[in-house]
């Protein structure tokens, strides 16, 4: 039975397809982010051409949040041996615990350029097929540096947020994610209790402020001894994803690992307080 049903689900699957590949054909349309025609039978509105403008992260990057080390004086210790981590990341006089609360976090891809429109996509035109393109590059990546996990987890939106846009677009990652890693897909397993500030942007304390608190397991969950991957569309500050980890910590979380499909290289808005900690050595 359990075979049958496998079959049914693969079948239904390349029906769909090849349903979307003879639409891409005879009906061809331009790329979403670029107005290209779209010369090949695709589910992804996106031309070749700007899915290669896509850049990778490479280099030397940060062992804990994954930012590109990009300095002389980010890439050398006080000792004056080689660092892996960023200046936000690194040990200080007095600090009794790092900054982060996830084990490290990776991305496939910096927020930039033609990647910022694809994403815009996939955050509200609910772009599943560009979802699974990106969980594609996000399985890559974990093979790449052997990274474990038992469960993944995307991050997730506040209830009424949701039911607004009708559906979570870190999921439209994280499900087809687990799917290609054979992972169980934990979508209920995090919640947030607490809603986003209305306030459009936010300054780097507002950020880490406005997510303080506000995610949970759900009643009910089994966090306890899983090493979790986490999985949301961009990282910015890290301000979600450490409060996500956190709550999962919390809950008896064995690990967690941050995955994201992009990463801003720097912060939207430095204030001064910010200024002062990515200057500290």
């Amino acid at each position: 039975m359990g075979n049958l049903f496998n079959y049914r689900q693969h079948a239904a699957a390349w029906l769909a397809e090849a349903c979307d590949a003879l639409v891409s054909v005879f009906f061809p349309a331009g790329c979403r982010t670029c107005d290209q025609l779209l010369t090949r039978a695709s589910r992804v509105p996106i031309c070749e051409d700007c899915l290669e403008s896509f850049a990778p992260l490479s280099g030397k990057l940060c062992e804990i949040c994954g930012r590109p080390i990009q300095t002389w004086a980010e890439n050398a210790s006080p000792t004056g041996t080689e660092c892996l981590r960023c200046a936000l990341c690194r040990a200080r006089p007095g600090q009794e615990e790092k900054l982060y609360a996830f084990d490290l976090a990776r991305s496939y891809a910096s927020y930039d350029g033609v990647l910022v429109r694809a994403i815009l996509l996939l955050k509200f035109e609910r772009m599943e097929p560009l979802g699974e393109w990106f969980s594609e590059r996000l399985a890559e990546l974990v093979r790449r540096e052997a990274l474990t996990a038992d469960v993944v987890v995307p991050v997730p939106l506040h209830r009424v947020r949701e039911r607004e846009r009708g559906y979570n677009q870190a999921d439209l990652i994280a499900k087809p994610l687990a799917r290609c890693l054979k992972l169980p897909h934990g979508r209920v397993l995090l919640m947030r209790t607490r809603p986003r500030p209305d306030k459009h942007v936010l300054s780097l304390e507002e950020r880490w402020e406005s997510v303080r608190g506000a995610f949970a397991t759900r009643p009910g969950s089994v966090v306890d001894n899983l090493r979790v991957l986490l999985v949301d569309d961009v990282v910015t500050t890290g301000a979600t994803l450490d409060a996500c980890a956190r709550a999962l910590r919390e809950a008896g979380a064995k690990s967690v690992i941050a995955l994201t499909v992009a990463r801003a290289l720097r912060n939207p808005i430095w204030s001064p307080a910010e200024s002062q900690v990515d200057k500290a050595p």
